[in-house]
C-alpha cells in the first residue's frame, strides 16, 4: 500500500468524481475506499507464489536459455505469458471479496453509470473489480520487471544457484562446454 509503484489510487479518469465526493464531506469514506482497494489488492497479490513456482518448475531449458540471453525483463515477461490466466482466475474472487466489503463501492456503479450520462464527460469503467484486478496485475509485474534488474545487474540480488545460474552467468555460451 505505501509503494507508489503498486498502489492503486482513486481511479485518475474519476477525478472529479472523487473531488465532489470530497467536497461533500466525504474524505474519510473516499480515503478507506482507497485503502479497501489496495488491500484487496494486496490480499490477491498473495496467491501470486504458488502460481510462479509452478510456471517455474515447469520451464524448459530454451526457456531459461531464452531469459539468461533476453532482455532485462525476459522472466517477467515469462511470467506474465505464462501465469496471467490463472493469476486472473485467483485475483478476481478477493478483489471481489475485499470491495464488496467497503459500504462505498456499493455506490460506485451508479454514481458512475449516472456520471456517464452526463453530456461532455469522459465515459469512466464502471467495473471496479476490472479495474482493482487490472491494476493489481500492472503493479505486480511492475515490481517483479525491477526485481529482476536488480538481480540482473547485483550479484549481491542473486540469491540462490538457480537465480545466479539465469541471470548471473557472464561468459561463453553455456551450452557449449567451455
Amino acid at each position: 500500500y505505501g509503494n507508489s509503484l503498486i498502489r492503486i489510487p482513486f481511479p485518475p479518469e474519476a477525478a472529479k468524481v472523487e473531488q465532489t465526493v470530497r467536497d461533500l464531506g466525504l474524505d474519510k469514506q473516499v480515503d478507506q475506499f482507497v485503502e479497501t482497494l489496495n488491500h484487496g489488492a494486496e490480499e490477491a497479490a498473495e496467491k501470486a507464489t504458488p502460481i510462479f513456482v509452478d510456471a517455474i518448475r515447469q520451464m524448459t531449458l530454451q526457456d531459461v536459455y531464452d531469459i539468461w540471453q533476453g532482455e532485462k525483463d525476459a522472466a517477467t515477461r515469462y511470467l506474465q505469458q505464462n501465469t496471467q490466466a490463472r493469476l486472473i482466475s485467483e485475483f478476481r474472487p478477493v478483489i471481489k471479496q475485499a470491495l464488496d466489503e467497503v459500504e462505498i463501492t456499493r455506490y460506485w456503479n451508479p454514481i458512475i453509470t449516472t456520471y456517464n450520462k452526463l453530456p461532455l464527460t469522459n465515459k469512466l469503467n464502471p467495473n471496479l473489480d476490472e479495474y482493482v484486478l487490472d491494476r493489481t496485475l500492472s503493479g505486480l509485474f511492475t515490481v517483479l520487471a525491477q526485481e529482476e534488474e536488480k538481480i540482473r545487474e547485483d550479484p549481491a540480488a542473486r540469491v540462490t544457484a538457480l537465480l545466479k545460474k539465469v541471470f548471473g552467468y557472464q561468459g561463453p555460451d553455456p551450452r557449449v562446454g567451455n
